[in-house]
């Protein structure tokens, strides 16, 4: 009796998607509109971004003034992270897919969960946080990947430098508000570095050499 080896085949198909190459443009043609034709639509804000409010933590204004701008660039890099971490848990695939799944998914709420208080400390020191997803990937250390799908590897390689760098902010954040006096500011940055280092390294470990799928992911090593 003979045995035919199946291969999984994929077929792809042409479909019309989305243009990002002008990002001053929706996908249908049209122009997207600017600050000020956002006004006329919604009419003038209370209160302007760059309205700074007395704090009632009892922090100099030329203190929370020099950190509100930290703050803002450190939940903007965050909310990129997320959408990330968000998009490769939709996309990764593999027999490693479920452990996967479930690590992304588990990445990206502590990312939300961290820069929401990140975002809530700057409403504590007076200021208004970024909150136009556009703003944020201008104001963000990092940026997001391409459309498309990427190999799972590559993924988890984006997903590790992006949390490189994001350390790297919040140290330099953590040098400054020690310096200007702010310990509370310091003591939520220490706390999201602390996150945001073991999601590095459980990321690397992901990226490790060895693995139990040979054949597959790895070559068998030789005695």
């Amino acid at each position: 009796m003979s045995t035919q080896t199946q291969t999984k085949t994929r077929t792809e198909t042409a479909v019309d998607t989305p243009s990002y190459e002008n990002t001053h443009m929706h996908a249908n043609g049209e122009a997207l509109p600017s600050e000020e034709e956002r006004r006329d639509t919604f009419g003038e804000p209370w209160r302007a971004q760059s309205f700074v409010e007395d704090n009632p933590v009892g922090l100099d204004s030329e203190v929370a003034e020099a950190l509100i701008p930290i703050l803002d660039e450190v939940q903007s890099t965050m909310w990129v992270m997320y959408h990330q971490y968000h998009k490769h848990h939709w996309l990764v695939e593999g027999p490693q897919y479920h452990d996967l799944h479930v690590f992304l998914e588990e990445n990206y709420n502590d990312v939300h969960k961290y820069l929401d208080t990140i975002a809530e400390r700057m409403t504590a020191l007076g200021g208004i946080p970024t909150s136009d997803p556009v703003n944020h990937a201008k104001l963000s250390a990092v940026q997001h990947e391409p459309e498309g799908t990427y190999r799972v590897r590559e993924m988890l390689k984006h997903d590790r430098a992006a949390e490189g760098t994001l350390a790297k902010k919040l140290r330099a954040g953590i040098e400054k508000a020690l310096e200007l006096g702010d310990h509370g500011t310091k003591r939520i940055f220490e706390k999201a570095l602390t996150r945001c280092e073991e999601r590095a390294h459980h990321v690397d470990h992901y990226l490790g050499e060895d693995t139990l799928e040979y054949g597959l992911t790895a070559d068998e090593p030789t005695a």
